[in-house]
């Protein structure tokens, strides 16, 4: 994969289904497989790799998922969804997952239209989510004869189990305002605004060290679902032997002191 340097186009770095740009602290990925963003199994897998590939940047300090079409995605496909070939569609998935989970780095993604099925369960995986009123979300896979295997486990922590059971078992779709209403989504912006309003978000991100922003997302991660006890003495735990070892913790501390702005040295 890419190299600390590296901000070859998606192209050449051999995606054909996505679009990554790393030559900023922002690395870029935009869904791209016209007209829907079908998740194939070919497109997951470059989701995927694309996300791993990021664990040994230090340059980057955040993640921008969004979508190139007007829809955000309509899920799977239907071909990879049939019983010869779930099993491979739910490992791609699953891959996609693991690299969205086990990457530090803060993960925004921004939504502009319809994201159906899997593309939901997508969205949910994301740290941040900042959607147009053109947004919905749907889970409509019973009206298929399935479930949506991510989305009952996800979305009963998210949302909580009433309305999970409402959303799974109708296959009706949240708009984006019931969505922020409900905790999925950060924040509802006009389609004209979404460009200046991701970018100010990203810019604010990018201000901050990238070490103590990995630090503080391990923190909020690794903390759900446990007793109050554990989790306090987990963060903790991190606070004193990993965010107290870092060179920009010191910077900030200076930084205040002197009435300056930090420079961080991003370890």
């Amino acid at each position: 994969m890419a190299s600390a340097t590296d901000s070859t186009p998606a192209a050449a770095q051999g995606y054909k289904f996505i679009q990554f740009d790393t030559s900023t602290f922002l690395a870029r990925l935009t869904l791209n497989h016209p007209p829907y963003n079908v998740l194939t199994v070919p497109m997951m897998t470059e989701i995927a790799e694309a996300i791993e590939g990021l664990s040994s940047r230090s340059d980057i300090k955040a993640i921008l998922v969004k979508s190139s079409q007007k829809m955000f995605s309509a899920g799977i496909s239907l071909e990879d969804s049939k019983s010869d070939r779930v099993f491979q569609t739910l490992d791609a998935f699953n891959r996609v997952f693991n690299a969205i989970r086990e990457i530090s780095k803060p993960l925004v993604v921004v939504v502009n239209g319809p994201a159906i099925g899997a593309g939901s369960e997508l969205v949910a995986f994301g740290d941040m989510v900042i959607a147009t009123t053109n947004a919905k979300f749907a889970q409509p896979e019973v009206k298929l004869g399935v479930f949506p295997p991510f989305a009952a486990v996800m979305l009963p922590i998210m949302i909580g189990p009433k309305k999970t059971y409402e959303l799974i078992l109708t296959g009706e779709a949240l708009s984006a305002e019931e969505a922020q209403h409900l905790g999925f989504v950060n924040k509802v912006v006009p389609e004209a605004q979404l460009d200046t309003y991701v970018e100010s978000i990203v810019n604010k991100i990018g201000e901050f060290s990238g070490p103590v922003l990995e630090v503080t997302k391990k923190v909020i991660a690794s903390s759900q679902g446990l007793p109050l006890h554990e989790a306090m003495k987990k963060s903790q735990d991190i606070y004193l032997n990993q965010l107290q070892s870092l060179e920009d913790v010191q910077e900030g501390i200076r930084a205040v002191l002197e009435k300056r702005k930090p420079v961080w040295k991003n370890k």
